[in-house]
């Protein structure tokens, strides 16, 4: 699903962030996860559903060239490269003719990727107004929840949940309105992830219940 998979991957907030649970400030994860382009990390997505015999797994990699384009290298199970520039999104597959449409046709995915820019360039005051911002944990091991402000895309999204160390976003939980989490494990967690098939443990590792 193209909706959730956007989502996943800054300077202060001061005021225009939620108050934070003691051990860690909003403010001071979200400063630690500006990323300047050019930049990629690994991901391993998780599809679990009651349909399926095991989860489905998605790896490959999220590239940020430019500071103006997103861009989703799946290589396995399946190649497929989805960009994202320019309020339009281009998904291509080898041996078929791209597919390009408007951000402007789907509001919700417009919103969300504008979020997930907001993150990696600092752009704060942007989030804010779309989220509700929450934190806990510590420094060292820590849980970012975004809730959304906009009914629409509440409708679609009942929260996005960032787990992290340090300065490392490792998992974003996307939690739909309805139907199943979807898990997006990225960098440290994504390598622990490889070799693992096993629902319960790839949402350890997200959840940050592995010894790694």
């Amino acid at each position: 699903m193209l909706l959730g998979a956007m989502l996943p991957c800054l300077a202060l907030l001061q005021g225009n962030v939620e108050a934070a649970t003691p051990g860690v400030e909003s403010s001071w994860i979200l400063a630690r996860l500006a990323r300047p382009a050019p930049m990629s990390t690994p991901f391993v997505e998780v599809r679990d559903s009651p349909m399926l015999k095991a989860p489905l797994r998605i790896q490959g990699l999220y590239v940020r060239p430019d500071a103006d384009t997103l861009v989703r290298e799946v290589r396995s199970p399946y190649a497929e490269t989805t960009t994202i520039r320019a309020g339009e999104a281009t998904i291509a597959r080898d041996g078929r003719t791209p597919r390009r449409f408007s951000l402007s046709r789907v509001p919700e995915l417009a919103s969300l990727q504008a979020s997930f820019g907001a993150l990696l360039t600092g752009d704060g005051e942007s989030l804010s107004r779309s989220y509700r911002i929450e934190s806990s944990g510590t420094r060292q091991r820590w849980t970012l929840t975004l809730v959304p402000k906009d009914a629409k895309l509440a409708n679609r999204v009942r929260d996005i949940v960032l787990h992290g160390r340090g300065a490392e976003l490792r998992c974003i939980e996307t939690r739909p309105a309805k139907g199943d989490t979807q898990r997006t494990l990225l960098a440290g967690a994504a390598r622990s992830a490889r070799e693992v098939t096993d629902g319960a443990a790839l949402a350890a590792i997200c959840r940050q219940d592995d010894k790694a």
